[in-house]
């Protein structure tokens, strides 16, 4: 009977879920999760999720003191809210869940720091150990540092936005627990700047992921490399043997229904043959590399400001939704709120551009597959009327 290629695909790589929507963890069974603010402001706004979110901001409200302003508490109700999801996703994967600090301190070492002692804090409160959790922090030089000092105190760093070879030499030389290359977004660039067309082994995306992989395994870094950011089902298999592969739910659905021969790309085996020399980095060359490196300067700058945003559209939606919850009011419609923050030229569609390279919300939402999502995507994707009981 021929098999689907998930089922060959977790024999050889550790699969992971890009999601924070509990049913589709549950469908694929993936071995990790992974999510980020898009992927919780989606969640967030989704009616099966109303609960945590309401049990959520009225408790961070409670805590955070009379005296507290309403940056405050919803910066706090972030926090547990990530956590809160987590901690669910945690009761339905095996191993680990990756939770992402505030990416609006993606260039601030001490706050990412102090930020993600936070978290783990609040995630040990709720009886799950560090072990189990991994911080993801965004591939600037400060990143960098902050994951050094932490991976010291045994907490475990996701090193995600990494678009270049400078960005993952220095996440491997401070003993980060894994990388996030982004596949599909460099791709993206490769093509609106070339014009080109690329596929299999001649996607940029998989060609730079591939490079990592090779350089981590002839060097012998612990470091584990986890693709991410697919645009289709060529750039997965032709990286399939990678350590992780972390997935949306619509790939994930068509991995599922496919089926055929997979061969493994990737071998630790073939990578130690290779002629690889290792790259000395520090501060300065990190700085010059990146800066030479167009791409990957063009591509993490954009990524922070997409997950900003993200972030800052999740607490909008936070506090209306802690205002509505303090009146008693009824919650109308919040999709068109959702819509405007991201249609920039308000011509009635979200461009992927706009949407900044959310990839997996952008794609579950686009359900047509026009690259463009509407109004009315946005509200069969989120949920139009969350109403209280």
């Amino acid at each position: 009977m021929p098999r689907n290629l998930l089922e060959q695909l977790k024999e050889l790589t550790s699969v992971v879920a890009d999601t924070g929507d509990l049913n589709a963890i549950r469908k694929f069974a993936p071995i990790d999760a992974t999510t980020n603010p898009s992927l919780i402001a989606t969640a967030s706004q989704m009616p099966e999720y109303r609960e945590i979110v309401d049990e959520t901001l009225l408790k961070a409200k409670k805590d955070s003191g009379s005296g507290a302003s309403d940056a405050e508490v919803l910066s706090l109700a972030f926090a547990r809210l990530a956590v809160s999801f987590g901690k669910r996703i945690l009761e339905i994967v095996p191993e680990r869940v990756s939770v992402q600090a505030d990416p609006r301190l993606s260039y601030d070492t001490e706050g990412t720091i102090k930020q993600s002692r936070y978290l783990i804090s609040e995630f040990e409160k709720e009886g799950i150990p560090r072990e189990r959790v991994m911080i993801k922090i965004a591939s600037t030089w400060e990143g960098i540092c902050a994951a050094k000092v932490l991976e010291a105190e045994n907490l475990q760093c996701n090193m995600t936005l990494l678009f270049g070879i400078h960005q993952a030499a220095g996440c491997a030389d401070v003993g980060a627990t894994i990388i996030s290359p982004y596949v599909g977004r460099i791709l993206d660039w490769y093509v609106k700047n070339t014009g080109k067309e690329y596929e299999g082994a001649e996607d940029p995306g998989v060609i730079s992921v591939t490079n990592i992989y090779n350089y981590y395994k002839k060097l012998g870094y612990e470091t584990e490399v986890m693709g991410a950011s697919f645009r289709k089902l060529s750039q997965i298999t032709e990286l399939a043997g990678c350590d992780f592969l972390t997935i949306g739910p619509v790939q994930l659905a068509l991995l599922q229904e496919t089926t055929g021969e997979l061969t493994r790309k990737l071998d630790p085996a073939k990578a130690a043959t290779m002629d690889i020399e290792k790259i000395t980095m520090d501060e300065a060359t990190f700085v010059k590399m990146h800066a030479e490196n167009v791409m990957a300067t063009e591509k993490l700058s954009e990524g922070i400001q997409g997950f900003s945003k993200a972030l800052e559209s999740l607490e909008k939606f936070m506090g209306d939704r802690l205002a509505q919850l303090e009146s008693g009011a009824k919650i109308g419609a919040v999709a068109s709120s959702v819509f405007k923050v991201y249609d920039l030229d308000n011509d009635g569609f979200i461009t992927r551009e706009e949407w900044l390279g959310l990839d997996v919300v952008f794609d579950a939402l686009d359900s047509d597959g026009d690259g463009r999502v509407s109004s009315e995507e946005i509200m069969a994707g989120l949920g139009a009327t969350l109403q209280l009981a």
